[in-house]
């Protein structure tokens, strides 16, 4: 094993999603309230973004985005975007406030970039770029850090889809069998384990819908720092 994908939202960055979500809604209705009822965004938005997670086709998710948006919202689709760009660069920040990182997080990165692992943040790409570069500075973390950021201009898949994964994969140029994934979603991350990748599964902030699950390691953020500790050099040569 050489090269070790994160999920973010609940993994990299601790965080209870129902109340994200809400928030992030919040946020997203009163900077858009002056082009367009909030509760009419939102449905708006959430519809685009299920479309976006059920795509199968290559196409950028940012596409598939903008294309379902198009057909709902009033109006110009540019002046929704614009706003949206604006949106993540001011309102989008709030959410700071309620997501303290966890200490755990930064030190099994360190640990591991000093070890020389290659590290991924795999996200689910349904935000783009510069939200998630955000999130990874709110965990206490460095961009600079990860070799590749899954995002929604640069992915054509979400996960749980085995093409997601794939994507990744091939974007990298890594074979499952040298990768660990960690995540706090069941369902999202574990299906890593349908290309051969390992998983380990952080329970601090537990997604499972339900129904039985394998993984090959789980535990704390504490229990993941003693494994990464545990972990032999990777080899540069």
């Amino acid at each position: 094993m050489k090269t070790i994908l994160f999920d973010l939202d609940g993994t990299l960055l601790p965080m209870d999603i129902e109340q994200f979500t809400s928030d992030y809604c919040k946020q997203l209705s009163m900077f858009f309230a002056d082009i367009i009822d909030g509760k009419s965004l939102i449905n708006h938005v959430l519809t685009a973004t299920a479309a976006v997670l059920q795509n199968q086709e290559e196409r950028k998710n940012e596409a598939v985005f903008i294309e379902h948006l198009a057909q709902l919202v009033p109006g110009d689709i540019t002046l929704y975007l614009e706003r949206f760009a604006a949106f993540y660069d001011s309102a989008f920040l709030n959410l700071q406030e309620k997501l303290p990182p966890n200490p755990f997080i930064a030190d099994t990165i360190r640990l591991l970039k000093e070890k020389n692992y290659r590290l991924v943040v795999a996200t689910n790409p349904i935000f783009p770029l510069k939200a998630n570069l955000h999130r990874i500075r709110w965990a206490g973390l460095d961009a600079q850090d990860f070799a590749y950021i899954s995002s929604f201009e640069n992915n054509c898949y979400c996960k749980p889809s085995s093409a997601y994964f794939r994507e990744v994969l091939t974007t990298i140029n890594e074979t499952p069998e040298n990768c660990l994934m960690v995540g706090n979603d069941v369902q999202e991350d574990l299906a890593a384990r349908k290309l051969g990748i390992k998983t380990y599964l952080l329970e601090d902030h537990l997604i499972h819908r339900g129904g039985e699950f394998t993984t090959d390691y789980r535990g704390s953020y504490a229990d993941f720092y003693q494994f990464a500790a545990a972990l032999p050099p990777v080899s540069l040569g």
